[in-house]
């Protein structure tokens, strides 16, 4: 804990044209909060850098209010109570909330989760267990209803959705196509996660490639990016298809608006099921998901990895490898050292 008592955060200055850039938040210090009755203090250890920060910088309607200028910039964490005058919680405490773009917090607890000891690095909680993890599980699980035998096609395939995704879907008996940018993604989904095939989008062939990929046509698609690729992933859909729509990362920082498939007459044709859905509207599912990814994870059909950047400041920085591709993994802000595994 630092000697100088001094809080680090990132706040929100002005509305993003294209790209979240660093001069859209402001960089302040204040006295570190001290925990009165019925509050304690948390240490922000590992940040979650998601894409749906984007549209909440937005100034529009959604499923969560937008954050005001001036606010701390939204973001899911985990962190250590350092100290605490509340009932429920105890110094040493594992926490999971959010926290925001900053060092500390005080919190009176709500819609804070204790988190259980683990034997797995702290940075687990968001690789594993965090709303990657539940966004995967309860978006091919209830929403997607997998069928053994059937064919799961994932695009953002190799992010930290996707690949959870396309690794439960081969535990459930389906058969499993990854979309992925670069052939180092692809071969990490072929060859370390199991997928059945793994297509680079970049490549002048991929839809030829995707379509043999996918021989008998496709049962189920998870949707990570929309514009191009939905249009690709329609024509290949079998009747009575479904299609589940967690994101469209294409499109979260176009300045104007793109064009809809052109093919999206197919949705009639085929009588396919389309569905969004957001994975906060699932957290009487949070428990169903860590016994089963730890049951997974130990058996060594569940794998994950994080891609961690070191320090508070990188925030607004680190985010756009999430549009840029470069990230590989769970992407992460390491704001402070996590406690030692014993």
């Amino acid at each position: 804990m630092s000697t100088a008592r001094i809080n680090h955060q990132w706040r929100l200055k002005s509305r993003p044209v294209g790209l979240l850039k660093p001069d859209n938040f402001s960089y302040v210090s204040e006295p570190l909060p001290e925990p009165g009755e019925g509050q304690f203090l948390i240490r922000n250890v590992h940040l979650s850098l998601d894409p749906a920060m984007r549209g909440w910088v937005m100034d529009r309607p959604s499923y969560i209010p937008p954050v005001q200028i001036g606010e701390v910039m939204r973001g899911l964490a985990v962190g250590i109570v350092e100290k605490s005058h509340h009932p429920n919680f105890a110094a040493g405490d594992r926490v999971q909330g959010m926290f925001g773009w900053q060092q500390y917090l005080l919190s009176n607890g709500d819609r804070v989760m204790r988190l259980p000891e683990s034997r797995l690095p702290f940075s687990a909680y968001l690789g594993l267990f965090g709303l990657a993890g539940l966004t995967s599980y309860v978006g091919l699980m209830e929403v997607g209803q997998p069928k053994i035998g059937e064919t799961l096609l994932v695009s953002g395939a190799a992010g930290s959705v996707g690949s959870l995704v396309g690794q439960i879907g081969k535990i459930k008996g389906l058969r499993v196509v990854g979309i992925a940018g670069t052939e180092q993604k692809c071969h990490w989904l072929r060859q370390e996660l199991a997928f059945d095939a793994a297509v680079n989008y970049k490549d002048a062939d991929y839809k030829q490639q995707l379509r043999a990929a996918c021989p008998k046509g496709v049962d189920l698609y998870f949707e990570n990016v929309g514009g191009e690729i939905l249009e690709t992933a329609l024509d290949l859909m079998n009747t009575f298809g479904r299609v589940v729509v967690c994101g469209l990362i294409s499109q979260y920082n176009t300045t104007a608006a793109g064009p809809g498939p052109s093919n999206f007459v197919a949705v009639i044709i085929k009588r396919l099921k389309i569905q969004g859905f957001i994975a906060t509207d699932y957290y009487s599912k949070m428990q169903e998901m860590v016994s089963n990814f730890t049951q997974w994870h130990e058996s060594g059909q569940l794998k994950y990895r994080v891609d961690i950047v070191r320090g508070l400041e990188a925030a607004p920085t680190a985010i756009n490898k999430l549009f840029d591709g470069s990230n590989h993994g769970k992407l992460i802000i390491q704001v402070s050292d996590p406690p030692s595994v014993s």
